[in-house]
């Protein structure tokens, strides 16, 4: 494994960290009745928007080629407000186990949608290895316990969490090429104004209707890991990976966040450590290792 691609993997597994850790927040955030999903995505979109901006001052501009501006709408649209709003929603319509299992199908629709878009092959140690991966994620997720979620899924909940899944691995599958043309800082600057422009017109009523004074320290917090940590150092890391490494291998470290689950369980007490959950991560791991040995396209 060379430089890049050992830097790809760690920051597609750095991001998906974040995330896995990000739900237990962003349940509680959406417990406490404060926040609507709208306002809770347009105080993610406008702290984003506003660090990468800052940051972009710091570094050298960059010039978007003019038939690009279209294709940034796209992915802004697909891979961050359809993602996000989808989810925040459509958590609420399901329960954590259901969630759990339709969100590991992301990886399975990244390969495809990948093979589709930029012709990315799928060789037998790739089908293998995400069908190892999918099987070990599926078993831990069947043998753990996740509390919270609705008390039942709806046809809606499962709806927007296909929606969910397929619209980010159509954004990792599909954009890899335009977001190599850029840096980072620049694509993700615009992205997140797009998420505003998208956003804005229905958050007003949620965003004005937030009363301030209920939210408690620890909400305060939540709210600040969400915008920095799970919006803006997570979607800084998931290009850098992005542009490193293939879709598939960035979609697989999503089985990073209902492992991370199973591991909070256990830590809390929730749940124990058994051979099933040994046997499920030894499952997925062997699964990321076979893709990532996989032959990419250029070879």
């Amino acid at each position: 494994m060379n430089k890049d691609t050992l830097t790809g993997n760690l920051a597609s597994a750095a991001a998906y960290t974040i995330f896995g850790l990000n739900i237990v927040f962003t349940k509680d955030i959406t417990n406490s009745g404060l926040f609507g999903p709208f306002a809770l995505f347009a105080l993610r979109a406008f702290g984003a928007a506003s660090l990468f901006w800052l940051l972009s001052a710091f570094t050298p501009p960059e010039k978007i080629q003019k038939g690009d501006w279209w294709k940034i709408a796209l992915a802004s649209f697909i891979g961050f407000f359809l993602v996000q709003i989808s989810f925040l929603v459509g958590i609420r319509k399901a329960t954590a186990i259901d969630c759990s299992i339709i969100s590991a199908l992301s990886p399975v629709m990244t390969m495809l949608v990948a093979a589709v878009a930029i012709k990315e092959p799928i060789t037998l140690p790739k089908a293998c290895g995400v069908g190892l991966s999918f099987a070990g994620i599926l078993f831990l997720i069947l043998t753990s316990y996740h509390g919270g979620g609705a008390s039942s899924t709806t046809p809606a909940g499962v709806i927007l969490l296909v929606v969910n899944s397929l619209s980010f691995a159509v954004y990792l599958g599909a954009f890899k090429p335009l977001i190599s043309r850029y840096s980072v800082v620049t694509f993700m600057k615009w992205v997140f104004v797009f998420c505003l422009i998208y956003n804005l017109p229905l958050s007003f009523g949620e965003i004005f209707s937030i009363d301030w004074s209920l939210v408690s320290g620890k909400l305060y917090f939540e709210i600040w890991y969400l915008v920095f940590m799970a919006t803006f150092v997570s979607y800084f890391l998931i290009p850098y990976g992005q542009k490193r490494v293939r879709p598939t291998i960035v979609g697989m470290y999503s089985y990073l966040q209902p492992f991370l689950a199973a591991v909070v369980s256990i830590i809390s007490g929730l749940d124990v450590l058994t051979w099933t959950k040994v046997a499920a991560t030894v499952l997925i791991v062997l699964g990321v290792v076979m893709v990532n040995r996989s032959r990419a396209r250029q070879e």
